[in-house]
């Protein structure tokens, strides 16, 4: 059995003191017990024990565009502007980059704070639409990346099939993109065959907005998908840009969230991400439905996209997690301070996202990304908790901004703090260390090859 001992861990009952953890060999927690006696031969965990968070929106291959788009392109520059410049640099990539990248990229979030990622993966064939030899080719590099790097992965293949409303044909940028239902499945199947699921891997769908696919191809695939896998999560991008708006009110008589949930049966399975242009009306039904939010801050203001109406969505008990999607930033703290400050900037108040239990704003908000991670990633990674994975944070007791402070002070200082270095110290992913002293053991060879692979995608 293997055990570690915390002498402050944050379970979901609150922060408890000598708190023994066991696991078993799939990684997963069989034993919880705050206030334990003293086990001589179990090690302790350096600092303070905080539950990891999933990362619930990726697209791993941006990480390596992060810093090249930060000048005009356009008189009128914006998301659809920035979204050019994407396309190009995406069909620079083959396989290797991918996974060069990807393994950069999940070190980066190791470090973060993060145990988990969904990955929202549309890159499928090569730059001229051609499949690959292996069709699943890309997706198996992002599978080796998790494991080599210890992250937990929830895969997501993307359906899209148009370039706008109304199945408008895709343009050139996007012919690596395109497939259809019975592609995504045949996937599906393939990877399930070659690279089984478990507790570390698990694999869902991604339609990519409701302006990429049909009324009809969502629902074949949402058949299929439920007759493989009642319970595999979908996400969708959903409301990012007001012209997205427009454009499906002009197409489907109804703004996409609304028409989302009139017209499928959106459940605790569902994560939609970037629902930043939303009615009141929008933004409580959506809490009702069980769905989760994914709430993206950090790449939201990079692309202009807007602000999450988060105090309305928080009144209404809505379930919301953070993606780092782009990556311009791959800090959980980060995600989580921009969503408090977008709110105090909206509303010209502090402290606008707490629970009627607690007033802390960090505490809050770590509570509510962890659960609505792990409820997006459709695997046991929701706390400390008996029969969900040993997933776990040590803090270190000797930063600075964790000085003499204790209980909810530990994580709003963790949130709200940002004086260099992070103040995660190691990290367990499935009862293995995989972050020891801020370092990961790759991480020498992955900055390597990351250089190598960006010298050759910018010269």
């Amino acid at each position: 059995m293997k055990q570690l001992i915390a002498d402050r861990a944050l379970l979901p009952d609150g922060w408890r003191n000598n708190v023994l953890l066991e696991w078993d060999d799939k990684g997963i927690l069989t034993r919880v017990s705050p206030d334990a006696a003293e086990i001589a031969l179990a090690p302790r965990a350096v600092g303070p024990v905080l539950p990891g968070i999933a990362n619930l929106h990726s697209h791993a291959f941006q990480r390596a565009m992060a810093g090249l788009t930060e000048y005009r392109s356009d008189l009128n520059d914006n998301f659809w502007s920035w979204r050019t410049l994407m396309y190009k640099f995406a069909g620079k990539l083959s396989p290797v980059d991918l996974k060069a990248i990807a393994v950069q990229l999940y070190i980066e979030m190791l470090q973060a704070g993060y145990t988990s990622v969904c990955e929202f993966h549309y890159l499928h064939h090569g730059s001229d639409g051609k499949p690959y030899a292996n069709p699943v080719e890309n997706m198996v590099c992002l599978i080796e990346a998790a494991q080599e790097v210890g992250i937990g992965l929830t895969l997501l293949p993307v359906m899209y099939q148009y370039s706008g409303f109304g199945a408008q044909a895709p343009h050139a940028g996007q012919a690596c993109f395109i497939n259809s239902p019975e592609w995504i499945m045949s996937a599906l199947k393939t990877l399930q065959a070659s690279h089984p699921q478990h507790a570390g891997l698990r694999y869902g769908v991604a339609p990519h907005s409701l302006r990429a696919v049909s009324p009809q191809s969502l629902q074949e695939l949402l058949t299929q998908l439920r007759q493989w896998d009642a319970q595999a999560p979908v996400h969708i991008h959903i409301a990012e840009q007001n012209k997205e708006v427009e454009d499906c009110v002009a197409a489907l008589g109804a703004r996409p969230v609304a028409w989302l949930l009139d017209n499928v049966e959106v459940d605790r399975h569902w994560c939609l991400v970037h629902a930043t242009q939303m009615t009141t009306a929008e933004t409580e039904k959506l809490a009702r439905s069980g769905a989760v939010a994914g709430i993206c801050p950090t790449t939201e203001a990079n692309l202009g996209d807007g602000i999450f109406n988060g105090v309305a969505y928080a009144a209404a008990q809505g379930t919301w997690g953070i993606g780092s999607d782009s990556h311009v930033s791959t800090s959980v703290s980060e995600e989580l301070r921009l969503y408090e400050y977008s709110q105090r900037l909206l509303h010209r108040q502090r402290n606008m996202l707490v629970g009627s239990e607690s007033t802390s704003a960090g505490g809050y908000m770590y509570r509510q990304a962890l659960r609505g991670g792990a409820t997006a990633s459709g695997r046991q990674v929701a706390g400390l908790v008996v029969g969900q994975r040993a997933d776990l944070l040590a803090l270190d007791p000797q930063h600075a901004d964790l000085s003499s402070k204790h209980g909810e002070q530990l994580l709003d200082s963790f949130v709200f703090c940002n004086h260099g270095q992070t103040p995660v110290r190691d990290v367990m992913v499935g009862g293995h260390w995989v972050i020891r002293d801020h370092k990961h053991s790759r991480q020498e060879q992955s900055a390597l090859s990351y250089a190598r692979t960006m010298k050759r995608l910018l010269d």
